[in-house]
């Protein structure tokens, strides 16, 4: 599909668009990342949540670099469409650390990173972007740099004012090299419309049971959807059903809605 990972970069970047926004249900293994690419999906994104439970480690900043990038290398390889991985805070104490992180994940063959600010000050989290932006550009590589704003998901600061603060933090973002600016926690559409009016470059928000339907995300100017942890918590909770159903009662219905062995064998000895 692409013949070199610059068509990947571009192809990517074109993807984000209000007009049809990049839909994204997020992967977490390769078995996930194969199942989402041959469901249709234009790219693959990464969950660093999903990652760290699959691997044995919590959320927030556990996981080392080393481990996830060498799963991110394991996706990029397995798949034939643009790969972004979710990179939490950078995997590092400072900005030089997020640096040496995004060179990793370059190596490692994805186009794209999601950084967050999570409890960090805003001004940490842009030099972490200016960073990361300094270390794609000595690599000349076309990274799309899409910073997450986590004043909504954690319910940080004033109620009054968390919209302006969420605005002033993107532009602060933006300015130091963001891409896309990201905001997970964010269902009301008169938000969503506030958010995506006066931030200038594309916006990201995270979906799930209740939020408005892509197409409707779209039409209030957001250019990226995407599901974050939510498919790995369904595929776990699947597996807590079918242990409860057989360790409980003695069924097995609940394997019922399962991807047949020879298709889901299939994906994983395929052709890349």
């Amino acid at each position: 599909m692409f013949t070199t990972r610059p068509d990947q970069a571009r192809h990517f970047r074109s993807l984000h668009t209000s007009s049809r926004p990049l839909a994204l249900p997020n992967a977490w293994d390769v078995a996930s990342a194969r199942v989402i690419e041959a469901a249709g999906a234009p790219a693959i994104a990464t969950t660093s949540a999903g990652v760290a439970w699959s691997l044995g480690s919590p959320d927030g900043d556990a996981l080392t670099r080393e481990r996830a990038l060498e799963l991110v290398s394991r996706i990029a390889a397995a798949v034939a469409v643009p790969v972004t991985a979710d990179i939490e805070g950078g995997y590092g104490q400072d900005a030089a650390d997020v640096a040496e992180t995004v060179t990793g994940v370059l190596a490692a063959g994805a186009v794209g990173v999601n950084i967050e600010d999570g409890s960090r000050p805003p001004g940490e989290l842009a030099a972490r972007l200016a960073a990361a932006r300094q270390a794609a550009d000595r690599a000349g590589a076309d990274l799309f740099l899409n910073a997450r704003v986590d004043t909504y998901l954690f319910g940080l600061g004033d109620p009054d004012t968390r919209l302006a603060e969420t605005l002033d933090r993107a532009r602060r973002y933006v300015d130091a090299g963001a891409d896309g600016i990201f905001v997970p926690g964010v269902t009301d559409t008169a938000t969503i419309a506030a958010l995506a009016g006066d931030i200038s470059v594309p916006l990201n928000v995270m979906a799930g049971p209740g939020a408005p339907k892509v197409a409707e995300l779209g039409d209030l100017g957001v250019a990226r959807v995407s599901l974050g942890s939510g498919v790995a918590q369904a595929a776990y909770a699947a597996a807590r059903r079918a242990a409860r159903e057989l360790l409980d009662s003695g069924g097995y219905d609940s394997l019922a809605d399962g991807i047949a062995f020879p298709e889901l064998d299939g994906l994983l000895s395929g052709p890349r």
